[in-house]
């Protein structure tokens, strides 16, 4: 069975049809630019480029960077334009498609989502807490197997700072960290999480988990496991599909 699947991103805007039996894309991904400012219309053209790129005409499931409440309305918009806060995102997405049956979700649970079904979280009991590294830091919180949603962790304080100011992938690229002085503060935001959560799994996804082997050996101090997410950055089309069909 395949439903398309977009992820919204701050730097990309991402997606394809996912084969739900393998957890897979069907085909290859296909990506434009998040445009600057990512104010609600303009963002919605790039999701229409997206799927009409492929000639889908089935139900789409998109994921938005922010809290999204109700299936449909957005609640924080972090790394997109304000004008999204309270968007009936579902609504504005669905117009943009040509009325094809839209379905919204976190895009952290999303992540977090696939990864439990197909990826480093499957069997797994207890808490898991996936985490991904991009433009912010995204969070899905698992309890035996069931989402918690929109629990935005990368808002975290983290020495005065939302923690995503300090440990995202984006702020590795800005201030030019070196891999060992990226990790120190991964391991400071993990050992904080740790602290208020005490989780028995850590999924590490987002862009940089393609590089996992560069900073998660130099992670200490952690009781948690840390694994990188197997699905990496594939894993938001893949939820933002499989939301979609039980939304149907």
């Amino acid at each position: 069975m395949q439903i398309f699947g977009v992820d919204i991103g701050g730097s990309g805007i991402k997606g394809a049809p996912v084969d739900l039996d393998r957890g897979a894309l069907a085909e290859e991904r296909f990506k434009v630019l998040t445009p600057h400012p990512a104010t609600p219309d303009r963002v919605a053209d790039g999701v229409r480029d997206v799927v009409t790129h492929f000639g889908w005409t089935g139900p789409v499931g998109i994921t938005f960077p922010g809290v999204v409440t109700g299936g449909s309305t957005i609640r924080t918009a972090a790394n997109v334009d304000s004008g999204w806060i309270d968007t009936d995102a579902r609504a504005l997405l669905g117009e943009r498609l040509g009325g094809l049956p839209v379905t919204v979700v976190n895009d952290a649970d999303a992540a977090g989502v696939a990864e439990m079904q197909f990826g480093a979280g499957r069997d797994r009991r207890g808490t898991v807490i996936l985490l991904t590294f991009g433009t912010g830091i995204g969070s899905a919180l698992f309890s035996d197997g069931v989402l918690v949603p929109n629990t935005e962790l990368g808002h975290l304080e983290l020495n005065g700072h939302d923690a995503e100011k300090r440990a995202s992938s984006k702020a590795k690229e800005d201030e030019d960290l070196t891999w060992e002085h990226w990790a120190r503060r991964v391991q400071k935001y993990l050992a904080h999480v740790e602290m208020l959560f005490s989780p028995e799994l850590f999924i590490v996804g987002g862009g940089v988990s393609r590089k996992s082997h560069k900073f998660l050996p130099l992670i200490r101090g952690i009781e948690a496991e840390i694994v990188p997410a197997r699905l990496q950055n594939n894993a938001g089309i893949v939820g933002a599909a499989m939301r979609a069909v039980q939304a149907g």
